[in-house]
């Protein structure tokens, strides 16, 4: 390896590109360095959801995903998902869930992830969905009151 570069062809937010990687190139980084800003990185082993980005509809953890990987798929970041987005985080503020929000963009993402993929899910199923998800400020139940509440409303 060392230093070859690959192109890839992906559509990131519903736009085509070509991204120049490395073959050990992480997602995460690749995203960021292309301006996708949204996706942070934060434990670097895949347990934490905060790198969370959606490939073809599904939740990955970008920080353990190689971006070599990517190519020919579909990637969605939090800009991708905006209005779907600016919902959930009406729903997180109204339950005094948001305090630094690092870890919001990845939960976002797995939310709306499990809304399609799982539907009226049981108090459970939703722990059990986003238990890849940390958070270090808000804890839990103001999530899970937002989230229950963001479902009832979309599920109408």
């Amino acid at each position: 390896f060392g230093g070859d570069i690959v192109k890839i062809n992906v559509k990131i937010n519903n736009c085509n590109r070509t991204l120049d990687v490395e073959p050990g190139d992480m997602l995460v980084d690749v995203l960021r360095k292309n301006g996708y800003l949204s996706v942070k990185r934060a434990c670097d082993t895949g347990s934490c959801g905060t790198c969370t980005i959606l490939i073809d509809g599904e939740p990955i953890a970008s920080c353990s995903y190689l971006a070599v990987r990517a190519e020919g798929h579909s990637i969605t970041t939090i800009e991708g998902a905006r209005e779907e987005a600016e919902k959930i985080a009406e729903y997180l503020n109204d339950e005094g869930v948001t305090q630094c929000g690092y870890c919001s963009p990845g939960l976002v993402l797995n939310i709306i992830a499990m809304k399609n993929h799982l539907k009226n899910p049981t108090e459970d199923e939703i722990k059990h969905y986003l238990a890849g998800n940390l958070c270090r400020c808000t804890g839990y139940l103001g999530q899970l009151r937002a989230i229950k509440k963001y479902l009832q409303e979309v599920e109408r």
